[in-house]
């Protein structure tokens, strides 16, 4: 061999080269079935309505999809039933509460009436009917107005055909309540939930174990109390069908 030259010999493939391949395939299998052990987890209404985000949508709730659905009832069971994200037009909704003995004209005229008093939407804890105070009580006051009556009867007719449990909150704004009845905002927000509670119970017969009621005052805003718009929307009661049955 000539000096200063290093003669390298030829030692074939290497037995190891494989273990690189095969740790490749079982990376990309591992990744595989943790993608599918995720989308297996998935909610897909909340998926969906992740989605609704992204395209533009101004809510869960707001669609026509209205074939099959004639009372309050007919819309919940379609909605859980569905694992499709359902979304329903708010007058349509608001529609439902209305008796069906009213008249077209009066319908509508109820409609204009509690268009903005009245919400329908979802969250994590059920199917939510908000209802502003202004349709609900008087001012400081926890007894529920005779207008918003027939709306409660709607509901009660669809609490008493589904299983669900009912949660029942109320919420005030951040301006300081006191009278002699009441101590705190959070004391009128428990007692305005408690009154549709008794309502319930005592007025339709409805099962005290179906229910759940509290107040958050107002520390459940849905808007910065910036402005009394802004103030009127925080007072409210929520009436929700839960996820889970109830009794």
């Amino acid at each position: 061999m000539a000096e200063g030259k290093i003669k390298f010999e030829d030692q074939g493939p290497n037995p190891n080269a494989w273990m690189v391949t095969f740790a490749d395939l079982v990376m990309l299998l591992l990744t595989f079935f943790v993608l599918l052990l995720t989308m297996s987890s998935m909610d897909a209404k909340k998926v969906k309505g992740l989605i609704s985000h992204f395209k533009g949508s101004t809510g869960v709730l707001e669609f026509s999809g209205s074939r099959g659905i004639t009372d309050l009832a007919s819309f919940i069971t379609s909605y859980r039933d569905s694992d499709n994200i359902l979304v329903i037009d708010q007058n349509l909704i608001r529609s439902l509460l209305i008796p069906s003995t009213r008249s077209e004209e009066k319908v509508e005229e109820v409609l204009q009436d509690i268009n903005k008093l009245i919400n329908i939407t979802d969250d994590e804890r059920g199917i939510v009917i908000t209802f502003q105070e202004d349709v609900m009580f008087d001012a400081g006051e926890v007894r529920i107005k005779e207008e918003v009556i027939p709306l409660l009867n709607s509901i009660s007719e669809a609490i008493a055909s589904l299983p669900y449990g009912i949660l029942i909150m109320g919420h005030t704004d951040n301006i300081p309540f006191r009278s002699r009845l009441y101590d705190s905002n959070w004391e009128l927000s428990a007692y305005r939930a408690l009154a549709v509670l008794q309502y319930f119970i005592k007025e339709k017969g409805l099962p005290p174990e179906r229910f759940s009621v509290g107040g958050y005052g107002p520390l459940r805003p849905l808007k910065p109390n910036d402005s009394p718009e802004h103030r009127a929307s925080n007072r409210r009661v929520e009436i929700i069908f839960r996820n889970e049955k109830g009794g």
